[in-house]
């Protein structure tokens, strides 16, 4: 499988696993049915949405990509992890690892209650 024959969602969090930064791995969790609008500038705006077809489409991706990067992915319900493993091993203290990008709705509404509680203040 290559990396055009992904869905839009499944690109989405696969790039953020290859921001590896200091050697570290990177842990992407995403929530299956999760959806946000992201604003970059004035103009710049896209949307993330991942949605069952995405997972489907990552698992088999992680299993049959052809670019020799080695993943984990790990399901519970509908919160699923992505790690892009270093020397296609899975860190025996992977706890210790944090998550780098979250897609989940609980971490959106978070943000927005955050938000709104900043912007009620500015006044």
């Amino acid at each position: 499988m290559e990396w055009n024959d992904l869905t839009d969602g499944a690109k989405a969090v696969l790039e953020q696993t290859r921001n590896i930064k200091n050697d570290n791995i990177q842990i992407v969790e995403f929530e299956i049915g999760f959806e946000q609008q992201f604003e970059e500038g004035q103009e710049d705006t896209y949307a993330v949405s991942i949605q069952e077809e995405d997972y489907q489409n990552l698992k088999r991706y992680t299993k049959e990509n052809e670019y020799g990067d080695k993943y984990h992915m790990a399901r519970n319900k509908n919160i699923v992890k992505i790690i892009l493993l270093e020397n296609g091993k899975i860190p025996d203290n992977l706890s210790e690892f944090p998550v780098f990008r979250q897609y989940k709705k609980d971490v959106l509404v978070k943000a927005e209650a955050e938000n709104s509680g900043q912007d009620l203040s500015q006044e």
